[in-house]
C-alpha cells in the first residue's frame, strides 16, 4: 500500500500516547483483578471466612456494576470536557485506587481490595466514552479502521498480559503480594505519564449541562441512539459480541480442567490463543478494508463466529475421554500440545478470535463515523451500558443451561447458533451490511480493484457521482470503493433480474425508465434523486443511459444537468478501467474466452476526478473528464 500502514500511528503523538494510556489501563485492570481472584482461590482462609466461589463470582460483577450506574454520566463528561485533561484526571484516579489497593494488600484487608475492584470499574467506565470518541477527532476517516484495529489489539493484549502476570506475580513466595501491589502502582504511574503526552482534543459540547440522574440519562442516551437506526443496530451488534465472548470465555477455566485435563497453564493457553486471534483479526481489518470503514467485514466476521463456534463443539466432543488415559496427572500447556485433537480445538479458538476482530472493529468505526459528533461520547456510554447488560445476560444464560444439564461443548454450539440467528436478524434490518459484504467479496475474490484518488469521494454531504457504464457489476465495484452508502440510479429493467434485482432493491437504488417508455417513472426518479440529495446522500448515475456495446463511451445524456438544476450539489466524475470484456458486459467476444482471458482475479481500477461545481456541469464537459480519467484502458 502506498499510504503508511496502521503501525505508523504508533510513532505519532496524536495516537501513541493515547494508545499506551489505554493499553496500560486494560493491563492494570486485569493485573489487579486476576491476582485477587487467584489469591482468594488458593489462599482464601487467610483472607476471609466467605466461600471462595462466592468472592470470585462477585468480583467480575462488582467490576461491571459501575458501567451500568455511571456510563451515562461518563458520556456527558466526555462531551463537556477536553479529552486530554479528562484522561489525566482518570489516570490520577487510577493511581489513587491502586494506592488504596496496595494498602489492602499490605494490611491483608479484603474489603479494601474489593473497593479497589469497584474503583477500577469506575475508572474503566469513565475512560470508555473518551477512548472511542477520541479516535475520530484525531484520525482521518481512512485511518479509523487501522486506528481501531490497533486499539482493539492493544486492549486484548493488555487484558491477556494482565491475566498472565496477575496470576504469576501474586503466587511468588514469600513476596508475591508486595510484587503485585508495586506492579499495579507502577503500571498506573506509567499510564499517568503517558496521558500527559495526549494532545489537545476539544470538547464537542462544552456548554452541556450534566444530568446526574443516571437512570433517566441512560434511557435518554439509548433513546437518542435509536433515532439513528444504523448506529443503534451497530451498538446492539457490538453488545452481542461481548455476550458471545463472555459466554465462551467464562467456560474456559472448567473446559481446560475437566475436558482437556489441564492445569492453570492450559487455561492461560486458551486465553492467549483467543487474544492473539482477536489481535490479528483487528490488525488485518485495515488491509482487508482498503483503508476505509468497510462494514462488509461484519457479516464475514459473523459467519466465522458461527462456523468455528460450531466446529469447536464438534472438536470438543469426546476430547475428555480421548485424553483421559494419558492424563494420569493434569497436563501442562506444553504437554497438552502433543495430545491428539488438541490442535483442532486451539485452531477453532484462534479463528473465533480472528473473526471476532473482523466483526468488532468495523462496528466501532461505523459508530464513530455515522454518529453525530456532538453525541458520540454519550452514544459510546449507552453502548457500554448495553454491553454490561448483555454480559450479565450471558452469565445468566450459562447458569440456566448448565443447570439444565447442558455440557460446555453444547454451550459452545448454542452460542454459535444464537449468533447466526442474531446476525440474520440484524442484517435483515440493515441490508447495507450484506450489500457491503457482497461488494467486498466480489473485489476480494473475483477481481483485484485499485482505487485512484478515492478520497475525492466526499465522506459527508450530498454529491452526484457520474461514471462510464461498462457492465452489470459497475455499481457493486463503485460501492466497494466508496467510504459511504450510494444511491444508484439504475435502468428499471435490471430490477427484474433474479440476483442483481435483489441487490439493487436492497441498496435502495432508484429505478428510472426512458421518457418514451414510462414518463411517470422517469419523473418519479428525478423526484427521488432530489429527495436523496436533500437528505445529504451520494447519488450515482450512469449518464450514457445504457451499457456500452463497444467498450467506448456513449454520448452523455442531459439528465445530470436536470439534476443539478434542482439540487445545487457538486458532481464527481469517475471512470472504471478494465471491466470491458467482463462476463456481465456486452462484449461480443466468445463467453469462454472472456471468462479466462483475465485470469482468476482480473485487475480493475476506479479513478475519481476533481469535483465539478454545479454551474460548470454540462454533459459534454463531464464526458471529456470521464474519458480523460479512463484513458486507453477499457
Amino acid at each position: 500500500m502506498s499510504q503508511p500502514n496502521q503501525f505508523s500511528l504508533l510513532m505519532q503523538r496524536r495516537f501513541a500516547p493515547f494508545f499506551w494510556t489505554q493499553f496500560l489501563g486494560a493491563l492494570n485492570d486485569n493485573l489487579f483483578k486476576t491476582a485477587l481472584v487467584v489469591i482468594i482461590t488458593y489462599d482464601a482462609l487467610s483472607w476471609t471466612t466467605l466461600s471462595p466461589a462466592l468472592i470470585t463470582n462477585l468480583i467480575p460483577g462488582l467490576f461491571i456494576l459501575p458501567y451500568v450506574l455511571f456510563s451515562a454520566t461518563a458520556g456527558q463528561l466526555a462531551e463537556k470536557y477536553e479529552k486530554g485533561a479528562l484522561t489525566r484526571l482518570v489516570k490520577w484516579l487510577e493511581l489513587g485506587i491502586m494506592s488504596l489497593a496496595a494498602l489492602g494488600w499490605f494490611t491483608h484487608t479484603l474489603w479494601l481490595l474489593v473497593l479497589g475492584v469497584v474503583g477500577m470499574g469506575v475508572h474503566s467506565t469513565l475512560f470508555g466514552p473518551v477512548k472511542y470518541a477520541y479516535l475520530p477527532q484525531q484520525l482521518q476517516p481512512e485511518e479509523l479502521m487501522g486506528g481501531n484495529g490497533v486499539t482493539e489489539m492493544g486492549t486484548f493484549v493488555g487484558i491477556l498480559l494482565g491475566e498472565i502476570f496477575g496470576a504469576l506475580l501474586v503466587v511468588q513466595q514469600p513476596h508475591g503480594i508486595a510484587y503485585e501491589a508495586l506492579a499495579t502502582l507502577a503500571v498506573a504511574a506509567l499510564g499517568l505519564v503517558a496521558s500527559y503526552r495526549i494532545p489537545y482534543s476539544p470538547a464537542p459540547v462544552p456548554d452541556l449541562k450534566v444530568s446526574w440522574n443516571f437512570i433517566g440519562e441512560s434511557v435518554r442516551n439509548i433513546g437518542h441512539s435509536r433515532k439513528n437506526r444504523v448506529v443503534f443496530l451497530a451498538m446492539l451488534g457490538n453488545s452481542w459480541f461481548w455476550f458471545y465472548g463472555a459466554l465462551v470465555l467464562a467456560q474456559f477455566p472448567v473446559f481446560a480442567k475437566d475436558y482437556l485435563h489441564g492445569d492453570h497453564s492450559v487455561f492461560v493457553l486458551l486465553l492467549t490463543v483467543f487474544s492473539l486471534g482477536v489481535g490479528c483479526g483487528s490488525l488485518l481489518c485495515e488491509r482487508m478494508s482498503g483503508r476505509k470503514v468497510e462494514i462488509g467485514l461484519v457479516p464475514f466476521g459473523a459467519i466465522g463466529l458461527t462456523l468455528f463456534g460450531a466446529d469447536l463443539y464438534f472438536a470438543s466432543r469426546g476430547i475428555s475421554t480421548m485424553l483421559a488415559p494419558a492424563a494420569a496427572a493434569q497436563f501442562d500447556a506444553m504437554a497438552l500440545l502433543h495430545q491428539p485433537g488438541v490442535l483442532h480445538i486451539l485452531a477453532d479458538v484462534l479463528l473465533i478470535g480472528l473473526f471476532g476482530g473482523f466483526y468488532i472493529v468495523p462496528l466501532f468505526a461505523l459508530i464513530q463515523t455515522r454518529c453525530e459528533p456532538s453525541h458520540l461520547s454519550r452514544t459510546i456510554a449507552g453502548m457500554n451500558i448495553l454491553n454490561a447488560l448483555f454480559m450479565v445476560a450471558a452469565a445468566g444464560l450459562a447458569i440456566v443451561l448448565l443447570g439444565q444439564g447442558f455440557t460446555i461443548p453444547q454451550l459452545f454450539l448454542v452460542t454459535a447458533l444464537l449468533n447466526a440467528l442474531v446476525a440474520l436478524y440484524i442484517f435483515s434490518l440493515v441490508p447495507e451490511f450484506l450489500m457491503r459484504f457482497l461488494a467486498w467479496l466480489l473485489i476480494q475474490t473475483v477481481h483485484r480493484v485499485r482505487s485512484v484518488d478515492a478520497e475525492r469521494i466526499p465522506v459527508d454531504g450530498a454529491a452526484v457521482l457520474v461514471c462510464n457504464h461498462v457492465s452489470y457489476v459497475d455499481a457493486i465495484v463503485i460501492m466497494a470503493a466508496s467510504p459511504r452508502p450510494i444511491r444508484f440510479v439504475m435502468d428499471h429493467q435490471i430490477f427484474r433480474m433474479p440476483l442483481l434485482g435483489w441487490v439493487f432493491r436492497t441498496a435502495r437504488a432508484i429505478p428510472i425508465a426512458p421518457a418514451k417508455e414510462d414518463p411517470w417513472l422517469m419523473e418519479k426518479a428525478f423526484v427521488d434523486i432530489a429527495q436523496a440529495l436533500h437528505e445529504g446522500d451520494l447519488v450515482c448515475i450512469f449518464p450514457e443511459g445504457q451499457l456500452t456495446r463497444t467498450g467506448e463511451l456513449n454520448p452523455f445524456k442531459n439528465g445530470v444537468s436536470k439534476i443539478v438544476e434542482r439540487s445545487k450539489v457538486p458532481v464527481i466524475p469517475m471512470a472504471l478501467r478494465g471491466l470491458w470484456g467482463h462476463l456481465l458486459s456486452r462484449s461480443s467476444e466468445n463467453v469462454f474466452e472472456r471468462a479466462f482471458r483475465s485470469g482468476l482475479r482480473s485487475r480493475l481500477e476506479l479513478a475519481v476526478g476533481e469535483a465539478v461545481a454545479p454551474q460548470d456541469v454540462t454533459p459534454e464537459h463531464l464526458q471529456r473528464l470521464v474519458l480523460d480519467l479512463r484513458g486507453s484502458w477499457k
